[in-house]
C-alpha cells in the first residue's frame, strides 16, 4: 500500500439504479484502506452511460452514502484539483486518449457483433469463465494498415489490438497472484463505441490515472477487465495503481447482489428505518464471513 503521504483511493458508483449492500462493502473495504493509510479517498460519478443512468439516482447516491457515513476528500459534490468528478464532464480526457491510441496504430475498426458471435460458437478453450466472446485474431486488419481518421464524430467502433498468447500478471491485494494469458482469456476490446461514447475500459484507466489513484478498490467481478485496463496503462504510457479486488456479496439463493435487488438498496433499507449500523453489519464486512462470492 502507498504511504499516507501518497495514498489515493477512490469510490465510483454509476447512477443507474439504486446503491445496494454490496455496493457497501466495496466500498467500505474502500474508505476503510484509505483511511488506514492516512490517505485521499475520491468519489467519481461514473454518468457516462446516458441511455441508463438518472439525474435522480445521482442525487439519491451521493445521499445515501453520506448518510451510511461515507466521507471522500474530492467528488463532484464537493469539487478538488483534479475534477471534474463527473465522467460525462470528462470527454476531452477521454478524446485525447484515443487519439493518442490511434496515431500509435494500436486500434482498428473491427468487423460486425453478429461475425464475432458467428465465430465464438466454435470450439475454444479458455482458462476461466469469459464475460465476452474473444474476437478472432483473423478479424484483424494487418497491423501496417492505414487507419481512416477518426472524426469529429464517431459512429464506428474501435477496438484495441491486443498481444496474443502474453502472459500477464498482477499482485491483487486480496486474492495474490493473479494470471491471464491474452488471446485466450480475453481478446481485442472495445475502446470506444458507435455512439460516440468511451468504453468503459478506457474511462477507468484515463480516469484513475488523471484523478492520481494509487489503489483502485473494487469487486472480484472486474478482474478480468483489470487485464484489459493494465494492457491500457501500458499503451497510454501510464503507470498502473495497485488493485484489490473485494469478494461479492450474493443473496440467500447464492445470486449475486444486483440493483435489480430492490430490496436490498439502500434507499429502501434507509426508508424502512434500519439505522446504518445495522446496514453496515448486513454487509458482512468482516474477511472471510459466509454470503461472499470469489472469483473463479
Amino acid at each position: 500500500m502507498a504511504t499516507s503521504s501518497t495514498y489515493r483511493g477512490r469510490l465510483a458508483p454509476s447512477p443507474t439504479g439504486q446503491l445496494h449492500l454490496g455496493h457497501a462493502r466495496t466500498f467500505w473495504f474502500a474508505a476503510e484502506r484509505a483511511r488506514a493509510a492516512g490517505g485521499k479517498l475520491v468519489l467519481r460519478n461514473e454518468d457516462l452511460d446516458s441511455t441508463r443512468f438518472r439525474l435522480d439516482f445521482v442525487g439519491s447516491m451521493l445521499e445515501d452514502l453520506r448518510w451510511l457515513g461515507f466521507h471522500w476528500d474530492e467528488g463532484p459534490d464537493i469539487g478538488g484539483p483534479l475534477g471534474p468528478y463527473n465522467q460525462s464532464e470528462r470527454r476531452s480526457f477521454y478524446r485525447s486518449a484515443l487519439e493518442k491510441l490511434h496515431a500509435a496504430n494500436l486500434i482498428f475498426l473491427p468487423r460486425s457483433r453478429r461475425d464475432v458471435l458467428d465465430a465464438a460458437r466454435a470450439p475454444h478453450e479458455a482458462s476461466r469463465e469469459l464475460d465476452e466472446p474473444i474476437y478472432p485474431p483473423q478479424f484483424r486488419p494487418p497491423s501496417d494498415t492505414p487507419l481512416p481518421p477518426l472524426g469529429d464524430v464517431i459512429n464506428v467502433n474501435w477496438r484495441l489490438r491486443v498481444p496474443d498468447s502474453e502472459t500477464l500478471t498482477f499482485d491483487d491485494g486480496y486474492f495474490g497472484p493473479q494470471q491471464a494469458i491474452v488471446g485466450r482469456d480475453f481478446g481485442d476490446f472495445l475502446v470506444w463505441r458507435k455512439d460516440d461514447t468511451p468504453s468503459y475500459q478506457l474511462a477507468c484507466v484515463v480516469d484513475d490515472a488523471a484523478m492520481q489513484i494509487t489503489e483502485v478498490v473494487r469487486g472480484a467481478d472486474l478482474i478480468l477487465s483489470t487485464f484489459r485496463q493494465i494492457l491500457l496503462y501500458r499503451a497510454l504510457g501510464y503507470t498502473a495503481p495497485a488493485f484489490y479486488h473485494c469478494p461479492l456479496m450474493v443473496d440467500d439463493k447464492g445470486v449475486r447482489l444486483a440493483k435489480r435487488h430492490d430490496a436490498l438498496s439502500l434507499r429502501a433499507m434507509r426508508e424502512s428505518g434500519k439505522p446504518p449500523g445495522e446496514i453496515l453489519r448486513n454487509c458482512n464486512l468482516e474477511l472471510g464471513k459466509a454470503g461472499t462470492e470469489n472469483p473463479k
